[in-house]
């Protein structure tokens, strides 16, 4: 139980196969299915430089061990909605009272709610290993692998996150409204000030799929001056484009063709959402 970052990378180089653990929400799941048998463990609770939060130029910086609760709290809500409304969306109040932002990447669960969310937010990870410290896009992390491509024995530190002005959402499916893995899911982003676009959908992959070909479309649709959109045609539209750049595995959790469907219906309804017509 280390209570230095610098002590937490020293533990887990001196035991290669020792796992980083924080809440377990993830972990502890696959080391009692028998999935997982660490020759260690390195928990992080009492790490502080793994804790709280800030907002420095521009950007939100979020510890690694911030929890889904604490991610959905009003004082963040107000400065990433989308992240919180999918840090809200997490299991129980009790996995969302322990359960971490840095495990919930290190583990990378295909049916996470906040990856789709840090996706479409252009999210950036520092990491600290063995060989110092380094930063990488979210997407570059994860690139469609099951686990992220973290080197041996780094940690996620914090994630980096633009503050944007306008609206964000975050909508997920699953077969039952509460505590059932998601089926899919679908985050929106957009910044009126820069005109950014970020959309992605989760759930649907091994890792959350950027959606960029319809964050271009749709950036040519809106009208920027008065963040509106003006034909009540653009909404379905949307949904159909971001639909046609997926193609959704086939699972005991749903068919391809109603993931399709679904990814469709919830980016449709995001955007409506998100930005009234005229």
């Amino acid at each position: 139980m280390p209570r230095s970052l610098d002590e937490a990378v020293e533990a887990l180089s001196a035991t290669p196969g020792a796992l980083a653990i924080a809440g377990g929400t993830d972990l502890m799941v696959e080391i009692n299915a028998g999935l997982l048998l660490p020759r260690a463990v390195v928990a992080l609770a009492d790490v502080p430089e793994l804790a709280g939060w800030t907002v420095r130029e521009g950007h939100l910086l979020l510890g690694a061990n911030l929890t889904f609760a604490q991610l959905s709290h009003p004082d963040l809500a107000v400065l990433a909605p989308a992240l919180a409304q999918a840090a809200r969306a997490v299991g129980s109040p009790q996995v969302r009272n322990v359960g971490t932002l840095g495990g919930n990447i290190g583990t990378a669960a295909p049916t996470s709610d906040l990856l789709p969310a840090l996706t479409a937010l252009g999210a950036v990870v520092t990491c600290r290993g063995p060989r110092g410290w380094r930063e990488v896009p979210l997407g570059e992390l994860l690139a469609g692998r099951r686990r992220p491509a973290l080197l041996p024995g780094e940690l996620v530190v914090s994630v980096r996150v633009p503050l944007t002005r306008g609206p964000q959402e975050f909508i997920k499916v699953g077969r039952r409204n509460a505590l059932a893995p998601t089926v899919a899911s679908f985050a929106l982003v957009i910044d009126l000030d820069h005109r950014y676009i970020g959309c992605a959908a989760g759930a649907v992959a091994p890792a959350p799929v950027r959606l960029t070909e319809a964050e271009q479309w749709l950036a040519t649709a809106i009208d920027w001056v008065v963040g509106r959109v003006a034909d009540p045609g653009v909404y379905d539209r949307f949904g159909e484009l971001v639909a046609r750049q997926l193609d959704p595995v086939d699972d005991y959790r749903a068919p391809a063709a109603y993931r399709r469907h679904v990814i469709a219906v919830c980016a449709a309804r995001a955007l409506r959402r998100a930005l009234p017509t005229r």
